[in-house]
């Protein structure tokens, strides 16, 4: 039975868990069991930290995981990142005391930098030939400054909102990072299947988020104006229809260029515009 390692809480978490639910796995997690099975695909759900996960997917426990590339890339373990799934952006950044001035990498030579990713830290700067003094905090990394234990802080930013209520400035941002299913490097033929069959939903259902399904009847006149504003995944579906001189036609588009397109169509006579919600796409 494959196994993946997810993380037992935090938005990462949630979004871990929902993306299963929408390629079809089934997992009761209402109890957040360390170990949960899914009841319709063969694959059992660790529940863990996500500092955890890399190390598990890399000595084979869990043979496939959904962590943060910041994760995979702090602890360094021989694992096969599968693919990007496009949730759980987020940055890690060097922050200093706002009032201080900043004129570049250099404010950093011999500082002390807290951090909960050392291994990165010491990596960006020694290709940089700095030395710095890294202070590895466990959590609460941004009030370091503040206490006097550190001149500045390496650390995850999303909004940016912790540093400012902490007094910081975001100066440098040193990788950017997202939710990634990685996989351990050597996976039996069985393990590699089941792998393969997640990754194509996972792929289905990244094609079909944020997509509309637009269907519309306009006159064989205008057609070539119609097709000159639609997009669509090979090119839109055009049928007759029993009227004289009118076609339907169906296609998919972005949802945030959805009305820009429906009053483009409206504007050369598109009639009957009918947008649905797409679930899957299956290329």
């Amino acid at each position: 039975m494959l196994k993946i390692a997810i993380q037992n809480k935090g938005r990462l978490g949630e979004e871990s868990f929902n993306l299963l639910s929408r390629i079809g796995i089934e997992v009761d997690t209402a109890k957040r069991k360390y170990l949960a099975r899914a009841s319709n695909f063969p694959i059992e759900m660790l529940n863990l930290r996500d500092d955890d996960i890399p190390g598990v997917v890399a000595d084979n426990v869990a043979q496939i995981g959904i962590v943060g590339l910041n994760e995979v890339e702090e602890k360094g373990f021989d694992v096969r990142i599968v693919r990007k799934l496009h949730f759980g952006h987020c940055r890690l950044s060097l922050a200093i005391p706002k009032g201080e001035r900043y004129p570049g990498l250099d404010y950093f030579r011999g500082k002390r930098i807290a951090t909960s990713y050392p291994n990165i830290l010491t990596r960006f700067f020694k290709a940089r030939g700095i030395e710095i003094r890294p202070v590895v905090i466990a959590g609460s990394v941004e009030i370091t400054p503040s206490a006097g234990m550190a001149d500045a802080i390496f650390d995850i930013v999303s909004s940016g909102g912790t540093l400012v209520s902490n007094g910081l400035k975001e100066v440098e941002t040193v990788m950017e990072s997202e939710a990634v299913l990685i996989a351990h490097p050597t996976l039996s033929e069985e393990d590699r299947q089941l792998v393969e069959e997640i990754e194509f939903r996972m792929e289905s259902d990244s094609i079909s988020r944020g997509k509309k399904y637009l269907l519309m009847n306009i006159r064989q006149e205008v057609m070539t104006e119609a097709l000159a504003i639609l997009p669509a995944l090979s090119s839109p579906t055009v049928l007759p229809l029993a009227a004289k001189g009118w076609c339907s036609v169906h296609t998919v588009v972005d949802s945030s260029d959805l009305w820009v397109k429906v009053r483009q169509l409206k504007a050369i006579g598109a009639e009957g515009i009918l947008v649905l919600s797409v679930d899957k796409i299956i290329l």
